[in-house]
């Protein structure tokens, strides 16, 4: 995916020869280094550490709507999950444990600091950190980490987690990951020269080797207890917390791992005691236990529903408890054109011009919880980001002559009919289907609801291909926060068409379009800044070109902080509170 041709050194001057921010190196000075308040009011922990406290002890109580759609480092791409794998997985970097810009620093966390270029970027190497031990007491070293990025590009065992390292680095011919080509050398894509360094050998160039040795992929797993498929009912810890026990779509128990060692891990605090998951649960019950205190933590990240919303609003006191998060995520549709009649442009156009995106905003919470009315796939807040409208309404409300024009002009005069898929766990995607299937009855398309589990939503139905084609799911509800706040960290998931699996579980399911491919090859080999960003924002609206995503709104979240814990902020690169950071009171 990536083509860059430049002269570098190391990982700083690739990061200031390219404009990104996150190349920084040392360690992480935790929370405090922002500041804190201990004054309950609106907007607290936005940019501030909230009730602040270095005090041990407790157990933080999670509360999810579904389930996480793996807790395995190598089948993961929720952004929750990405967040909370960090209690009991160490990557070879992270970024930093802070409220606000101070977060945007990428530094070591497995290794010592972030990586080390050569060969003109196409060379990354990273130094691990000794002493580092996995729950058993054994200790970490460079071939762990390796074989958790081996496995993790087996995409028929692990279909949800990126496809980065898959598609990057130099992988023998024929490679199709340690399962299935057990005992082939791999050292022209990854090699461990000694215990405690581990070297990457991409195809081309790439100034963001850090934003990638931040993924979860990194996260070591020791050869002798990978288990494949079965591995996530153990995984094994190289964090502060280990799993006491795991029941899979029930609920799991993190307690302390005691082979942990603090003066290896400059990141993390590690206050509470453990942590106690509770799946599948209603969305509306969380809110109502996190109200009363019950509940500590909603994991998913996303905010309160609508219907808990004007409560929160409405009372002081459950207000000065909230945060209103702004977020580099899109809340959107793909429009697939692997179903008919969207094939032909002219039908997608009638989606375009035809759905009512108020309906879409209200469905989310509003303005002030669910987003701003998107036009764009780039939210303002992405550097590369470019204001443009191709399907103008009148207020944003749908134009329904125009979405009547487009019908006649792809053959279905009389409408059609499609289906749209959406999390069965999400109250707010339950009510955008809803939205379209109201709002596109007018112009005479028919569209029936499809709730599907989130767990398996991308992996087993709205992000498997055949699947999409034989259901008719002409519609899926998506959403889509950056990797990392850039062009490239929010677009390339979800727009190149080479991150399409047959066997499912990518979150793009409907960007096919091979022009889009070279242009973001081209984008990312772009060393000049303002360049490089407007070769983002080109490929944004040539993607709206071909009319495959409906951006619904950018994307807002009302937040509710805990009542018992302490050092709460939002991590701007999760957009969510930072679950590494809690304590209880």
């Amino acid at each position: 995916m990536n083509t860059k041709r430049m002269k570098l050194a190391t990982a700083a001057s690739v990061a200031l020869a390219l404009g990104l921010s996150a190349c920084g190196g040392g360690s992480n000075n935790n929370s405090g280094s922002s500041g804190g308040t201990t004054k309950a009011e609106f907007n607290a922990g936005l940019t501030k550490v909230f009730n602040p406290s270095d005090k041990k002890g407790g157990i933080v109580k999670f509360a999810d709507e579904s389930a996480p759609d793996s807790v395995d480092p190598g089948d993961t791409y929720y952004g929750s999950q990405w967040n909370m794998i960090r209690l009991y997985g160490r990557a070879l970097t992270m970024f930093t444990v802070a409220p606000g810009d101070a977060s945007n620093k990428l530094v070591g966390d497995l290794a010592e600091d972030v990586g080390k270029a050569s060969d003109g970027g196409k060379t990354w190497t990273y130094t691990l950190r000794k002493g580092v031990k996995f729950e058993d007491g054994t200790e970490i070293h460079a071939q762990d980490v390796k074989y958790g990025i081996e496995r993790s590009t087996d995409k028929e065992t692990f279909p949800d987690g990126p496809a980065y390292f898959d598609s990057m680095l130099n992988w023998p011919a024929g490679w199709k990951g340690p399962y299935k080509s057990k005992g082939m050398n791999t050292d022209s894509a990854i090699s461990t020269p000694d215990n405690y360094t581990i070297v990457f050998h991409l195809k081309a160039p790439f100034a963001g080797m850090d934003y990638l040795a931040m993924t979860p992929q990194t996260i070591p797993v020791p050869v002798a207890k990978d288990t494949g498929a079965k591995y996530k009912q153990h995984v094994v810890a190289s964090g502060p917390y280990m799993f006491e026990s795991y029941s899979d779509g029930k609920s799991y128990v993190l307690k302390r791992n005691p082979s942990w060692d603090a003066s290896t891990d400059p990141n993390r605090k590690a206050l509470p005691d453990g942590y106690d998951m509770q799946m599948n649960v209603d969305a509306e019950d969380i809110d109502n236990r996190l109200i009363s205190g019950d509940v500590d933590v909603a994991l998913a990240g996303t905010g309160v529903t609508a219907a808990t919303q004007s409560r929160v609003l409405g009372d002081p006191n459950l207000k000065a408890r909230a945060d209103n998060a702004t977020l580099s995520r899109l809340w959107y549709t793909s429009i697939n054109p692997t179903v008919k009649p969207f094939d032909n442009i002219e039908c997608r156009k009638a989606i375009e011009y035809g759905m009512d995106k108020t309906s879409y905003q209200t469905a989310y919470g509003g303005p002030f919880s669910g987003g701003d009315l998107a036009t764009t796939l780039m939210p303002p807040i992405v550097p590369g980001y470019q204001k443009f409208d191709l399907y103008p309404t009148p207020d944003g409300k749908g134009d329904l002559d125009k979405a009547k024009a487009a019908l006649v002009a792809c053959g279905q005069p009389n409408g059609f009919s499609t289906n749209i898929s959406y999390r069965a766990e999400r109250p707010k995607e339950k009510a955008t289907a809803e939205a379209f299937q109201q709002q596109l009855a007018k112009i005479g398309i028919k569209v029936t609801p499809r709730p599907f589990p989130k767990k398996d939503y991308f992996s087993t139905y709205a992000g498997n291909p055949p699947y999409v084609a034989k259901n008719n799911l002409g519609l899926v509800v998506n959403g889509w926060g950056a990797d990392w706040n850039d062009g490239f960290g929010f677009l390339s998931q979800i727009t190149d068409s080479r991150v399409i699996r047959e066997t499912g579980g990518s979150s793009n399911t409907s960007v096919r379009i091979p022009e889009v491919d070279k242009m973001l090859d081209q984008a990312v080999g772009e060393l000049d800044t303002a360049k490089r960003n407007s070769d983002w924002g080109a490929i944004d609206k040539r993607v709206m070109e071909e009319a495959v995503i409906y951006p619904g709104v950018y994307a807002k979240s009302l937040l509710l902080r805990g009542k018992n814990l302490t050092n709460v902020f939002v991590n701007p690169q999760f957009g969510m509170y930072d679950y590494t950071a809690f304590g209880k009171q």
